[in-house]
């Protein structure tokens, strides 16, 4: 029997003049196309993250613009609610104010005759000043130019010291809430005196032939 040395191993022959790595054996390079195709896979995966990025942009860009158009309505949805509000609250104090008015014109009489005394003078003075508070306004002036969108003419006269309808009278004073006017101020008018104007225009015309004609001729 033979013996075999422990701690030896058998080794292949090598050929003679080859170097012990020619005897390992050599790996497989990759062929160009198996090189190639990677590369291929990877430009398709980036085409597709590509597109992918496209998509939600897009998707981004449609939501974003759906939550500015729902804003804009949301918006425009609280403006009328508080233009509407704000309506509804002057009708409500123009009719409350309405109805106020014969008690103000009541107590507006009372004062003119000297009847606004004691107690009574203390409460009507009271809700006048609540009246006021709540934005109601009293207009119509002895003197002023008769204006038809405000005043309403009860009665007509001539008159020779006016130049243009005026109101004469104060027959019932006018109100008015913000711009709203709850009642027109009920007036008597009068007009220029028919024939004023021309002579008024031919004494015009006179005095100017006077000074352009150096005046009266003396002697």
């Amino acid at each position: 029997m033979t013996e075999e040395t422990p701690g030896f191993e058998e080794k292949p022959d090598v050929p003679s003049g080859a170097t012990p790595d020619d005897a390992e054996p050599q790996a497989a390079s990759p062929s160009s196309e198996e090189a190639a195709a990677p590369a291929g896979d990877a430009s398709d995966d980036n085409a597709g993250l590509v597109a992918q990025l496209d998509q939600v942009r897009k998707a981004l860009g449609e939501r974003t613009a759906d939550l500015q158009r729902l804003q804009a309505e949301y918006q425009n949805y609280r403006r009328r609610v508080e233009r509407d509000r704000i309506a509804v609250k002057e009708i409500a104090i123009a009719n409350l104010l309405t109805e106020l008015l014969p008690v103000l014109d009541d107590i507006g009489r009372a004062r003119e005759h000297g009847e606004l005394v004691g107690g009574f003078k203390s409460v009507a003075e009271s809700l006048e000043t609540v009246a006021a508070k709540m934005g109601l306004q009293q207009f119509g002036k002895e003197g002023e130019p008769f204006d038809p969108t405000i005043h309403e003419a009860l009665m007509h006269s001539y008159a020779p010291d006016v130049t243009e309808t005026t109101c004469v009278a104060i027959l019932q004073p006018g109100y008015r809430f913000g711009e709203r006017t709850i009642r027109p101020a009920r007036v008597a008018v009068a007009e220029p005196q028919p024939g004023a104007q021309t002579v008024k225009a031919e004494e015009t015309g006179e005095a100017g032939d006077d000074k352009e004609n150096g005046g009266p001729d003396e002697g």
